[in-house]
């Protein structure tokens, strides 16, 4: 197996880029996975692996996932520690790093289903938010994820980690706004969550199928043109101080109570 020790090695220049560079991962058509778990749910959800990095070490100690992995990625190289933590972008890294196929799920999308329930996010910025809210949507049956093109990158690696393999299986599609998007499919209902005591309950709302829930920004939530299109506009009822929840965990209770 070649082992890889230097950081002027073309593939560790690639791997480097891939974690930083949203651009460098749209114009390659690659991205990066990081961790046992993570690859293992990468290879068992049927994604193309272009590359498996590991250490000599990481591999030894979980040898079972490694020959896995191994016979099923295109290439795999070991790497010195050193090297594999330039490439890491973890603080305790555990030896595993894919590149892996860009995945296109646009074809998931060329019809809305009859009784589906989708979530649409309209500018989040956060990677950990979105990776969370994807982990949520797979872990209570949403049917797919719409994202507007001003999110962050759905292959940057903290999404793919805090997905926890979520993006691999989930169906998700990218629109240029939300707005749009709603204007060409009419026939979904639309719900716009806001903060405005005029809205109506969550806990009162019945999610029409099909339906999609939509989330806004961390800081500044739905634009006006959003909400505008949407057909509804719901708010979670808070008893106590907080004006307003994380994005992620807004995220979570608006899918128990749509999906339940």
């Amino acid at each position: 197996m070649p082992t890889l020790t230097s950081k002027d090695n073309k593939l560790i220049k690639t791997a480097v880029k891939l974690k930083k560079s949203a651009k460098f991962r749209k114009k390659t058509g690659l991205f990066v996975a990081e961790g046992v778990r993570i690859c293992v749910d990468a290879m068992l959800s049927g994604v193309v692996i272009d590359t498996l990095f590991v250490t000599k070490a990481a591999a030894e100690k979980n040898a079972a996932e490694y020959e896995k992995l191994s016979q099923y990625s295109k290439n795999t190289f070991t790497v010195t520690p050193e090297l594999f933590g330039y490439i890491s972008d973890t603080q305790s890294p555990q030896g595993f790093l894919c590149l892996i196929k860009t995945l296109d799920k646009s074809c998931q999308f060329d019809t809305i289903k009859v009784n589906g329930k989708f979530i649409a996010l309209d500018n989040m910025q956060d990677p950990n938010n979105m990776g969370t809210v994807l982990r949520s949507c797979e872990a209570f049956g949403v049917t797919g994820v719409i994202m507007s093109a001003d999110c962050c990158d759905v292959f940057s690696p903290k999404v793919v980690r805090g997905s926890m393999g979520a993006v691999f299986r989930l169906p998700f599609i990218i629109c240029d706004t939300i707005a749009d998007y709603l204007e060409a499919h009419p026939q979904l209902n639309s719900y716009a969550a806001v903060v405005d005591s005029d809205a109506e309950p969550l806990t009162e709302v019945k999610f029409d199928l099909p339906c999609v829930a939509v989330i806004g920004n961390e800081g500044n939530g739905l634009k006006p043109q959003t909400i505008d299109s949407c057909n509804h506009r719901i708010t979670i009822p808070m008893g106590g101080k907080a004006e307003s929840l994380n994005a992620s965990a807004a995220a979570a209770v608006l899918i128990w109570e749509m999906i339940k």
